[in-house]
């Protein structure tokens, strides 16, 4: 019984962390981050919605299975990222630099 509980502490840390990464991406999507592998800043919107979409899949998919703290985490970091987002896009329709809303820094 103590391995199941083990198993699912552990699932539920992983579950925790694929939605951190997924997270971390979208910002650096959102041009919040620098990206590790070029060392730039770089903003791409059409690539940022595509991850919080994914994020929403993930939380209908995953509805009714997912404990609070889970739940209360997938919830916040949507909200955030769906903010950021707005907040990016309404700033690209005033000084758009492109139609599908990549920049470089």
């Amino acid at each position: 019984m103590s391995d199941e509980m083990n198993e699912k502490d552990l699932f539920s840390v992983m579950f925790l962390q694929l939605v951190y990464s997924f997270q971390n991406m979208a910002v650096m999507q959102l041009g919040k981050l620098m990206n590790p592998a070029t060392n730039k800043v770089e903003k791409d919107l059409v690539q940022a919605k595509g991850t919080i979409d994914l994020l929403r899949m993930l939380k209908e998919k995953t509805k009714g299975n997912l404990s609070p703290k889970e739940g209360d985490f997938l919830d916040q970091i949507l909200l955030n990222l769906q903010l950021n987002y707005a907040d990016e896009a309404a700033k690209g329709e005033k000084g758009a630099d492109g139609a599908n809303g990549k920049t470089t820094n």
